[in-house]
């Protein structure tokens, strides 16, 4: 018995210093790449600067892109902000999933390396929604700066494209990156409508829906538009102090959100610590299988349940 963990041990350590050899050489070869990028472009200054960095996974990528998974992936990454492809997340998530494998395999039991590997793809995805939230938090944070802006365009004579263009070179990221979008949507022919409600696809909120849907109505109906801008500036302006106090009373509530599966992942490394091989011994029957998948489920639902129950809507 002692022999036939040694060997699982064994092997799960090999495996492990494997993946971190492979990720160890890919990060290696990306700084060697960028710095002979740094230095050609210090050295020919005459030539145009290099704009974007250099992609890894191109063939993964290009393959992943024909999916349906692949297409919803690009639609959230684009939504997140985040400077990836598809092809590079998806190699990185099956990297941590490999990785978590190993360790739970190797650390607790053989049955815990498949449920750490789910562990890994949702953390991947929740990663992904935490990523695209911080996102719209961040938006929503400028849209009363936005609106101003248009308000002062809009009073000054400008036409409301011409506003959106001008919002979005002064604007920061995201609400510039994300005009930006519009104001190309809007030069290529695409109707206003069309271009801010896609906008209000890629980042959902009431703020946003109120200030797309008023600046539609004033487009379509010639309405006063400086007028409405002004008073949704102070509007959103009451909004944004309002979901800053009600963020900060309930962090002590997210945050135990988070402590609950800590915990209970935890209790397993100290049931393993307290007496080695408890676990395996305890996962080797269907009964101990059982009794495991629905503590985790159990977890999962306790985690969900304080994440609704302290989601206050604004």
């Amino acid at each position: 018995m002692e022999l036939h963990t040694l060997v699982q041990l064994t092997t799960g350590v090999t495996l492990l210093t494997c993946v971190l050899a492979v990720l160890g050489l890919h990060t290696y070869a990306a700084g060697r790449a960028r710095r002979a990028e740094l230095v050609e472009r210090l050295t020919h200054t005459g030539t145009p600067p290099v704009t974007g960095r250099r992609r890894r996974f191109r063939d993964l990528d290009r393959r992943l892109r024909r999916t349906r998974l692949g297409h919803r992936l690009e639609i959230r990454l684009a939504a997140t902000g985040l400077d990836i492809t598809p092809g590079e997340f998806f190699a990185g998530m099956l990297a941590a999933v490999a990785a978590l494998w190993i360790i739970g395999q190797a650390t607790l039991a053989p049955f815990f390396g498949p449920l750490a590997g789910l562990l890994g793809i949702g953390a991947a995805v929740q990663f992904l929604n935490w990523q695209r939230q911080k996102r719209i938090e961040r938006f929503i944070n400028q849209l009363p700066e936005l609106a101003r802006i248009l308000a002062n365009a809009t009073q000054a004579g400008l036409a409301l494209r011409t506003a959106i263009g001008m919002a979005a070179e002064e604007l920061e990221a995201p609400a510039g990156e994300e005009l930006s979008k519009v104001a190309d949507q809007l030069a290529i022919g695409q109707s206003m409508e069309d271009a801010l409600g896609e906008l209000a696809d890629r980042l959902p909120s009431r703020e946003l829906v109120v200030l797309v849907t008023t600046l539609v109505l004033s487009n379509r109906a010639g309405g006063q538009v400086v007028s409405a801008l002004r008073n949704l500036t102070e509007t959103l302006e009451e909004r944004k102090e309002t979901r800053r106090e009600i963020r900060t009373q309930l962090s002590q509530v997210t945050m135990t959100s988070y402590a609950v599966p800590v915990l209970g992942i935890g209790a397993l490394f100290l049931m393993n610590g307290v007496k080695d091989g408890a676990l395996e011994r305890m996962t080797g029957s269907p009964v101990g299988q059982v009794c495991v998948i629905v503590a985790f489920a159990l977890y999962a639902v306790g985690f969900v349940l304080i994440r609704r129950m302290s989601r206050i809507d604004v």
